[in-house]
């Protein structure tokens, strides 16, 4: 059997390219899918926690949200109580693509798991729930 790496990788990279296939055409670039997912999640956040939600680096998602924003999918506001950050949230039109992106994400996750028992699947996000928060483990200390 590969290193757990190896197929962590490998999985990882072939449900992207599937899901990037399907959501590049309707004219979203890469991250943006991801970014209104996490919008879809939370809202009003800024951008620093979209980046740690979507594990991507601050400056990129800056990029990606001016992108959006000149789309119409998002605005970028300031809250009374704090004036310093700009907080993020969606428009009607990103909404309705948050919507068809998260159907995409959902229909990209059943074909992923077609081959494994409703059990199995639920063991396998278990366990890379775990792995992952002993890597946000490792990262803290």
């Amino acid at each position: 059997m590969e290193p757990l790496h190896y197929l962590l990788m490998k999985s990882h990279m072939k449900l992207n390219r599937k899901i990037l296939s399907r959501v590049m055409p309707k004219g979203f670039s890469p991250g943006q899918p991801k970014v209104l997912e996490c919008l879809t999640h939370q809202e009003g956040i800024d951008q620093k926690t979209i980046a740690k939600f979507c594990e991507i680096e601050q400056v990129t998602v800056g990029k990606i949200l001016l992108r959006m924003e000149e789309a119409g999918l998002i605005e970028r506001r300031q809250k009374k109580d704090n004036r310093r950050s700009l907080f993020v949230y969606l428009t009607e039109k990103g909404r309705q693509a948050a919507a068809e992106v998260n159907e995409i994400f959902a229909e990209e996750d059943r074909q992923a798991e077609r081959g494994l028992s409703l059990e199995e699947a639920e063991q396998l996000k278990t366990l890379l729930d775990k792995l992952n928060r002993s890597f946000d483990l490792a990262d803290n200390k």
